[in-house]
């Protein structure tokens, strides 16, 4: 009976080291650990470009890396916006959030602010394409004072509204700082 048991047992370890897995095998690409994820302090992101020509596979990774953070800055931008439509009533609260989401835009669609790359890696594969993986971040609390400075340096809104606009950024900046 025992000698029964472990050869049972030794043609079931067996036959499990012999059956592969149907999803294939993982892909360690680099940039693409928890420290190049985004957090409380910082949005994080990165980019990969592949191409005959270098030039083409760096600009892919980059817009591709922009693109990302891009997203992430318009999805924390209509979390704050939303939540201070919640926290805030008034006349020119809508009007406020509405300047507020717009000047992101127009942040995002130009420049994006304080961006730093953390990283850049360039590979040739064995078919002769180029690949290019960065990794980029940009600190959240400078992103708000950049919108801050570009509130109070638009002259077409009004006085409340830019006003509600700058507390925003500063009820944010000081969240993201504590």
């Amino acid at each position: 009976m025992k000698l029964f048991s472990i050869s049972l047992l030794a043609i079931l370890v067996v036959f499990s080291y012999g059956c592969s897995s149907n999803l294939g095998s993982t892909v360690n690409e680099p940039f693409s650990g928890r420290s190049y994820m985004s957090n409380a302090r910082y949005f994080k992101a990165t980019g990969k470009g592949v191409s005959h020509n270098e030039n083409v596979s760096s600009t892919k990774a980059d817009m591709e890396a922009h693109k990302t953070l891009a997203q992430q800055v318009s999805t924390s931008i209509q979390v704050v916006a939303d939540n201070y439509m919640q926290d805030v009533q008034g006349e020119h609260v809508n009007e406020a959030v509405e300047v507020f989401k717009s000047l992101t835009r127009e942040i995002t669609n130009t420049t994006i602010v304080d961006l730093r790359q953390t990283g850049s890696k360039k590979y040739i594969q064995d078919d002769g394409k180029y690949a290019v993986y960065v990794a980029y971040e940009i600190k959240k609390a400078a992103m708000f004072r950049f919108l801050k400075k570009m509130a109070k340096a638009e002259t077409q809104i009004a006085p409340l509204v830019r006003t509600q606009v700058i507390r925003m950024c500063d009820d944010e900046i000081s969240r993201l700082e504590e």
